[in-house]
């Protein structure tokens, strides 16, 4: 088989493996639409009882989505930045839906596009290689694919701090947040696609049998000082905490943010504000691709590529470059909902 995604039945079980290792298996049109397909196909057929996502080789499950692809027609038109958010959500959204047990593999790198793919899953399995993160807002992007609606659902303001600061959690944080669902080390996971494969009804069994100790979530110790420092929704607000009153930790942390994009670190803020908020994740997909149609063309997404992905100076310009440039009107805008019959709807 080839292709950036395979899809093929197993046993009882239906297989997503995404095949891109040289782009760390980051998500392009086609390998939503091919995806979606196979959702489709397997969604009433009684020879699928479950499904199982994980990454062939390389070192990560999925980095991320196309970004350079979206950059560039963001710089243009920005029509196949939109056909990719469109695809890529409604994909997420059938995944959030889907009527069978669905398992994913996060093992090695899973970031933005990766998260959107695992999140959705019945069983989220983590590893000691584990490393999820939305690091979004330091190329002008914001945690999308249903980031404001998970990060806002975690305890605390911690969804707040990896909204903003994209910090890597490791596989035992995300057992602790609630992020993955199970614990296994990379040298059982073979064991357990086959057992799975070949018995799906016992999934939470089999994944207990195999099932690994879980290291101290290194995350716990800092969760005073996040959910302290990160209480505001207004950015100004968090900076003044960390400069203010949260000593050599704070510093640290607002040094970071300050490499970040001011107008999509507000973005993020409002979008976990109201994530928690939506009825359904229907409803988080439409207000993600409202936002992220507009982002996409806006100056700091083309500039964070720029200056992480293309050039590599790690030096973007932010326009505007402080949080007080950043306006409410502006976040408004960027919020606004579309025309109708521009709108997201579901597959």
């Amino acid at each position: 088989m080839t292709g950036d995604v395979l899809t093929f039945i197993e046993g009882k079980v239906g297989r997503i493996r995404l095949n891109r290792p040289k782009a760390i298996h980051a998500l392009n049109t086609a390998m939503c639409a091919a995806i979606l397909d196979a959702l489709a196909a397997w969604r009433h057929d009684p020879a699928v009882e479950a499904v199982m996502i994980d990454h062939a080789e390389g070192r990560g499950f999925c980095a991320g989505g196309d970004i350079r692809m979206l950059a560039e027609s963001g710089a243009k038109d920005g029509v196949e930045a939109r056909e990719f958010f469109f695809t890529e959500y409604r994909m997420n959204h059938r995944l959030f839906t889907y009527e069978r047990p669905v398992v994913a593999f996060m093992d090695g790198i899973t970031m933005g596009g990766g998260v959107g793919i695992s999140q959705p899953a019945r069983y989220r399995v983590a590893t000691e290689n584990t490393r999820l993160a939305m690091p979004e807002t330091g190329i002008g992007l914001f945690p999308d694919v249903g980031g404001g609606w998970y990060l806002s659902r975690l305890p605390g303001r911690v969804g707040q701090y990896l909204a903003l600061t994209g910090h890597r959690l490791d596989g035992a944080e995300c057992i602790n947040l609630g992020l993955a669902s199970d614990y296994l080390t990379s040298d059982t996971l073979d064991e357990a696609k086959a057992r799975i494969a070949a018995a799906p009804t016992e999934i939470e069994q089999i994944l207990g049998e195999l099932g690994a100790p879980v290291p101290e979530a290194k995350i716990v110790a800092l969760e005073e000082d996040i959910n302290r420092l990160f209480e505001s929704d207004r950015l100004e607000e968090i900076y003044s905490s960390l400069e203010t009153k949260g000593g050599t930790w704070g510093a640290a942390t607002l040094a970071a943010l300050k490499t970040k994009s001011p107008q999509t670190m507000k973005v993020s803020l409002r979008l976990l504000a109201e994530g928690r908020q939506m009825v359904d994740f229907a409803a988080e997909m439409r207000q993600e691709y409202a936002v992220g149609a507009r982002v996409v063309t806006r100056h700091d997404f083309l500039e964070g590529v720029r200056a992480v992905i293309v050039d590599k100076d790690n030096a973007p310009v932010w326009n505007p470059d402080t949080p007080e440039g950043v306006t409410d009107e502006l976040i408004d805008a960027i919020f606004a909902p579309l025309p109708k019959e521009e709108a997201w709807t579901p597959a």
